[in-house]
């Protein structure tokens, strides 16, 4: 099996697990975990983390938060949380809530705050430098919270520090809670933007593994420039009916929703 089928394999299982939770908990933001899990799969495999969470390990900081679902997942799987633990996602007296918290182990730092991921990747990525300690920062954001100012001070603040060693994601759905990215407040030009800010720009299709993989891993072109991966996402990827459907950023799925998407799942293998 070549690692890009593997990957296919995981992110499957992984969206049934978190359609699994969930329904089961009838909470929202199943879109938005299943628009970046293709994402985190690449992710989660390539850093430099393990159950030790030794001091020099890589960052990653889930600044859209409110994917916990697939983030908690991601973290049974490498050993790091108790795989039992999962069942309790957002059941009354949890811990495991529906925004990224790092009262949970594997979680750096607090998600669902817009535009905070970033400057806590900066200052990361700004630590392991005057430390000179091995390791990157990776920080997966959504296009909607580039609308916030703290993603462009820390922008600048990266960039001035000439911090190689972060990267961002930007997951390109092309939506937020309320509608359209573009129709509510719009950031393109969005390559041209960043490479004004002093960043390498890498555009991918963010559901192509092998583009994933190779944006994630290769270093910058030129040394002190930050690195910012945009990519073209679908919100919902994975079921048809929720594909595109914004719908599904609060809806929770129905028992009926539940068992079609489930077997739209299996059946994609």
């Amino acid at each position: 099996m070549d690692n890009f089928t593997n990957y296919k394999e995981i992110a499957r299982e992984v969206r049934k697990t978190v359609l699994r939770l969930i329904y089961q908990s009838q909470v929202s933001h199943i879109g938005s975990n299943f628009s970046c899990i293709d994402i985190l799969t690449v992710l989660y495999d390539i850093a430099n983390i393990d159950r030790d969470l030794e001091e020099d390990r890589d960052r990653i900081v889930v600044s859209k938060g409110w994917v916990a679902a697939a983030m908690y997942t991601f973290l049974a799987r490498k050993g790091i949380i108790p795989e039992e633990d999962l069942e309790t996602y957002c059941k009354n007296g949890s811990k495991y809530v529906g925004l990224a918290e790092p009262n949970i182990r594997g979680i750096e730092a607090a998600g669902g705050s817009m535009g905070f991921g970033l400057p806590f990747g900066v200052g990361f990525a700004l630590a392991k430098k005057i430390k000179k300690e091995r390791g990157k920062a990776f920080i997966l954001i959504s296009d909607g919270e580039i609308d916030c100012g703290t993603t462009w001070e820390s922008a600048l603040i990266a960039a001035h520090n000439k911090l190689d060693n972060l990267f961002v994601i930007v997951d390109m759905n092309g939506l937020q809670a309320m509608g359209r990215v573009k129709e509510i407040l719009n950031i393109e030009p969005l390559k041209d933007k960043w490479k004004a800010f002093g960043w390498e720009v890498r555009e991918i299709d963010g559901h192509n593994f092998g583009e994933i993989e190779k944006a994630l891993t290769s270093p910058p072109l030129q040394k002190g420039k930050p690195i910012i991966i945009i990519a073209k996402t679908i919100k919902g990827k994975g079921v048809s009916f929720m594909e595109g459907n914004n719908l599904y950023h609060y809806k929770a799925p129905s028992e009926e929703e539940y068992r079609k998407a489930l077997k739209e799942l299996e059946s994609n293998g």
